[in-house]
């Protein structure tokens, strides 16, 4: 087995994906909390919080989508790790069906449901099964770290 030669990313770059990250993900775990809570208690503010939520994960999602972009398949691609690309596409996927939920959240709290719940889940798995295959590879690759 040959291990990739290390790859060269912008510091600027890594900073700011690695800073700006991780925050959509929390937004959508708390929005499937609110789901979740307002499926057990039926007060339309968990859900009203919940689009909220949504929404603000979005905003967030654009720019470490963008640096992910370019690092992966523009300027780094021949040196991208496979689980980077395929953690590219299932974030890209988990957006879009994030804006399918903030869709399915405009409507009357009452209709949102169960299928808000549901589109919520389905963000949180897709992200998460992202950051979960770009872990192991990267720790089976040798704890390779983008400089």
């Amino acid at each position: 087995m040959s291990i990739p030669a290390p790859v060269r990313r912008s510091a600027v770059a890594n900073a700011i994906y690695g800073v700006l990250n991780p925050i959509p993900f929390g937004f959508f775990v708390a929005a499937l909390v609110f789901d979740v809570l307002y499926l057990r208690t039926a007060v339309m503010q968990w859900d009203k919080g919940a689009a909220w939520l949504i929404a603000i994960g979005l905003v967030f999602a654009i720019i470490p989508r963008l640096v992910n972009l370019f690092q992966v398949w523009i300027t780094s691609r021949r040196g991208a790790l496979r689980a980077d690309r395929i953690d590219f596409w299932l974030n890209l996927v988990a957006i879009i069906v994030a804006i399918v939920n903030a869709f399915v959240h405009s409507r009357d709290a009452y209709a949102s449901m169960p299928t808000g719940a549901l589109l919520s889940a389905l963000t949180v798995f897709l992200m998460a099964i992202g950051r979960i295959g770009v872990a192991v590879q990267r720790s089976s690759v040798g704890g390779l770290v983008h400089e």
